[in-house]
């Protein structure tokens, strides 16, 4: 298999730089500058290398540096950003304060010749962020782009196959940019795109039939699409011998215990034992207001719970998590918490650990698992108890469910389901003064929030029909009592996350 190495050197960029290079069917591998000598580089046989992330000042005595013999194995590299300045400061080049000449945003970036730009037009919009700049270009190198403030927005040794780009790519503001980066993979670095969620599958089913058998496993299954991938594909491998739990813990959306029972049932054909434990998380929940108490009284309770499913069964060798590529580099944002630290099994399997999300859905229908439940929206772990502002009851989450459902309703009745990828109700604790009849009453407020994203590391608000808001405002105030506001969340991740709490 072709692999790209993304050698990170802090920041943020990594995983989006790695997502695209991942959507143009080659695999990338992220790894700190920390983690890897030139040696291990040279021998692990890369297509290509990405420089990213890192502080603004690469000249800054601990700012993080590589060992330059690396521009001289013969790997194609390409710098971003701080990766560009690296390049230049490795290669002799100078970089120094921008001072006034600094850049954020989008900008028009102006072309000279280059292979890395050989279809792009003259004049385009990129995605410019930096404090410093290349000031002198290394000897041998050649400015191939440029802005109205950065005399040196991209350069290239054509000889060697290093290039650097000031600017970002791998975000939406850089117009050309997935059209830069397809120039490096294929044409700069000889890719021939082999890296397909087909032959991903078939070689996860390969490897886990021979690893597991003979040996009895365990899978927590949620409903999402992570974990009912993860449990298909060891489902595939291991048949029986795999047990799936699915633990109904009352903060569900509506009819959402249902819909899990009948899609694991139909769809994925695999063995599930429900757990009725509403009243439990519930009892344990009760009184707590804090967000991240919330999170792990829901984690534990849901540990002990799968704890006791696990000690009715005759033996557990391995357990199953529908850990993914982003939980991984994010620890603590997994689907079930920590069970391995609850239970001692023998092995844990995480098959889905070096995957995005969207590779998740489309290994998802390569098994078989139809578009409209691949793509269906996530919900977090914790469910209602992250959409409930303070404690979470009964009474609560029976209002939550039905705004919830009116929302999700009008959406689907207008057909914008495909137009946004996340969409709920949060019920929130604020006041707010309403009108019902002649009499002025107090009722609580009802937050809308739709996000669309491809892989949930950013997202933005979703700008939904007016129409769509209308008719879902109207009928939460109308249909559920005691709700006197509606209003829309416009704010998009970063600075805000996707969810409230």
């Amino acid at each position: 298999m072709e692999k790209v190495l993304v050698l990170n050197f802090g920041g943020k960029f990594n995983l989006p730089i790695a997502h695209r290079v991942r959507e143009q069917n080659v695999y990338a591998e992220i790894i700190s500058y920390k983690d890897i000598t030139v040696d291990e580089i040279a021998k692990r046989g890369y297509k290509g290398i990405i420089f990213t992330g890192g502080p603004d000042s690469v000249y800054e005595p601990d700012a993080p540096k590589f060992d330059s013999a690396i521009l001289g194995i013969g790997v194609p590299i390409l710098g971003i950003g701080y990766g560009c300045h690296l390049i230049a400061h490795m290669a002799g080049g100078k970089v120094t304060d921008a001072n006034d000449t600094r850049e954020f945003g989008e900008v028009d970036l102006v072309i000279m010749k280059s292979e890395l730009f050989d279809t792009l037009p003259l004049v385009s919009p990129c995605a410019m962020s930096h404090n410093n700049y290349v000031k002198e270009i290394p000897m041998g190198y050649k400015i191939t782009a440029f802005t109205e403030l950065c005399p040196s927005a991209a350069f290239e040794n054509s000889e060697k196959r290093i290039f650097g780009v000031q600017f970002h790519p791998e975000v939406s503001n850089t117009e050309y940019g997935d059209e830069i980066l397809t120039n490096f993979l294929y044409r700069i670095c000889g890719c021939s795109g082999d890296w397909k969620m087909e032959d991903v599958a078939e070689q996860k089913i390969n490897e886990y039939r021979e690893k597991l058998s003979g040996k009895k496993v365990l899978c927590a299954l949620s409903g999402g699409i992570d974990s009912s991938v993860a449990a298909l594909l060891i489902n595939k491998a291991i048949g029986d011998d795999l047990t799936c739990v699915f633990v109904d813990n009352g903060l569900m959306r509506k009819s959402e215990v249902d819909f899990v029972e009948r899609y694991c049932r139909d769809t994925l054909n695999i063995k599930v034992i429900k757990v009725d434990a509403a009243e439990r998380f519930l009892s344990a929940l009760k009184g707590v207001a804090e967000p991240d108490k919330k999170r792990r009284i829901i984690s534990d309770e849901f540990a002990r719970v799968f704890k006791e499913q696990a000690d009715k069964l005759d033996r557990v060798d391995a357990l199953v998590q529908g850990t993914i590529f982003t939980d991984v580099l994010q620890r603590g944002a997994g689907d079930i918490g920590d069970l391995n630290g609850v239970i001692d099994f023998k092995e844990t399997l995480e098959p889905l650990r070096d995957l995005f999300k969207n590779e998740i859905r489309d290994m998802g229908m390569a098994l078989g698992i139809p578009p409209e439940i691949a793509y269906r929206q996530p919900f977090p772990a914790p469910g209602f108890a992250l959409r409930c502002v303070g404690e979470v009851t009964e009474e609560k989450l029976k209002v939550l469910r039905a705004a919830d459902a009116i929302f999700c309703d009008e959406i689907a009745e207008a057909g914008y389901e495909p137009f946004t990828n996340q969409y709920f109700a949060v019920l929130t604790d604020t006041l707010s003064v309403g009108i019902m009849g002649s009499e002025r009453i107090t009722g609580k407020t009802i937050v809308l929030r739709a996000v669309t994203s491809d892989d949930f590391l950013t997202a933005d608000w979703t700008r939904l029909p007016y129409e769509i808001l209308d008719s879902a405002s109207t009928r939460i105030t109308h249909e559920i009592e005691g709700i006197t506001r509606v209003v829309y969340d416009i704010t998009p991740k970063p600075p805000a996350t996707v969810e409230w709490q």
